[in-house]
């Protein structure tokens, strides 16, 4: 951690995404609570996420090829300089006098949505390409930490700002941590490496799809180790719902559930790297998602204390999962497919959630919260099993080292 501290480009990524994570995340708590509390908020916001979804589904192939084959802190700046205009211009509707309704809040929720769906793999991609293999366990708990960190302070800060301030006034604050995080990145000593192949084929969109399918067992391992996350994302829409209709809870128990989980997920960032060195990334992977899934399996028995005590172990699996996921990912796929790779399992994850989303509001709209989180146990039950299964059938010997992607790729 040390040595990563003494990195300018490590700094200036740290501070770039602690000033932007901030605003966004106040934001990102702000509106979905706007929504769900406005008439007919709980069908409006799944169709929303739903919608959102179906778009980051469709874009993140393209985006994914965009990262292996531009300058990606280019593509960095770039998303994030247009996502400051477009908050700009929202913020000014309210300062200049006009009334927000519920449109204005669809498209907020959609612009943070769809930065995010660019900023995670983008930055992921970044990292793997400017530090070194021998890091990134380290680097992945230290980037865990910092967004997780980042989530409490937004938690924190969310739960009074509901109440005191008004929505362009979020808005601003978003927009000026959106500048300096720009500053910061601006700032980063990157110079782009060539990551074109010799090899026309690798450097094909459907290169990462070939490379996985070759792996059928690390394609099963990696594609159902997202389940928590994709149950995080169902939660969601899941957790506001549920605090109001069921719980019968106000908005500032929503900003506190932020804090709890930010908690948890550094205390994963902390512990899980050093996990990792002796357990080894795949145990580590299969610990998280167990945990995660038994937390949430709990959630139907819940009051609000245990409510809370609850989103600290699923903030713990579910970034437990994420820091060795990712640092198992740095390891093994090569720098010039991780964009496309990364992409595959993140339009899995979203055609899964688009299907999840869709069935829970459905049941939402029918008052059935509570068989959404039956429904979602059953599935993490099954894909707790389906990894332990992959991982048991040789997972490490699933595939051929990564030095010979060239010619497998164009077999």
């Amino acid at each position: 951690m040390k040595n990563l501290l003494q990195d300018a480009r490590f700094r200036m990524i740290l501070f770039a995404n602690i000033a932007s994570s901030v605003g966004s995340g106040i934001t990102m708590i702000a509106i979905p609570w706007m929504l769900v509390t406005s008439k007919d908020g709980n069908a409006v916001f799944g169709y929303v996420t739903i919608a959102t979804t179906i778009l980051s589904f469709i874009l993140t192939p393209f985006i994914g090829n965009l990262i292996d084959n531009m300058s990606r802190k280019k593509l960095l700046l770039v998303s994030k300089f247009i996502s400051l205009v477009l908050l700009l211009i929202f913020s000014l509707i309210g300062f200049v006098g006009l009334e927000y309704e519920v449109w204005h809040y669809i498209i907020i929720y959609m612009i943070g949505t769809l930065y995010y769906t660019i900023f995670y793999p983008t930055m992921f991609a970044l990292n793997q390409e400017i530090f070194n293999a021998d890091q990134y366990k380290v680097l992945n708990g230290a980037m865990e930490v910092q967004g997780q960190l980042s989530s409490v302070i937004a938690g924190a800060f969310a739960s009074i700002l509901l109440t005191k301030w008004e929505l362009q006034t979020i808005l601003l604050l978003d927009v000026l941590t959106y500048a300096a995080a720009i500053y910061f990145y601006i700032r980063i000593p990157y110079a782009q490496a060539s990551r074109l192949s010799t090899n026309k084929s690798i450097n094909k969109a459907t290169a990462g799809i070939l490379y996985i399918l070759k792996r059928p067992l690390m394609f099963i391992f990696l594609l159902f180790s997202i389940m928590p996350f994709i149950g995080v994302m169902i939660t969601n829409y899941l957790f506001p719902v549920y605090l109001a209709d069921v719980l019968k809870t106000s908005g500032n128990v929503y900003g506190i559930q932020g804090m709890v989980y930010g908690v948890g997920a550094i205390l994963a960032g902390i512990f899980v790297p050093i996990i990792a060195r002796k357990l080894g990334n795949e145990k580590t992977m299969i610990y998280g998602v167990l945990t995660y899934t038994l937390a949430i399996s709990l959630i139907v028995a819940a009051n609000v204390p245990s409510y809370l005590a609850l989103m600290l172990f699923i903030a713990i699996g579910n970034s437990g999962t994420r820091v060795a996921r990712n640092s198992y990912l740095m390891d093994q796929i090569p720098n010039e497919l991780i964009g496309r790779v990364d992409s595959l399992f993140r339009s899995a994850g979203l055609l899964i959630r688009t299907a999840l989303l869709a069935l829970f509001t459905g049941m939402v709209s029918n008052g059935q919260i509570m068989s959404c989180f039956i429904v979602l146990s059953g599935i993490l039950i099954i894909s707790s099993v389906l990894i332990l299964a992959s991982w048991k059938k040789g997972l490490t010997t699933d595939y051929i080292g990564v030095n010979k992607i060239e010619v497998e790729v164009t077999t």
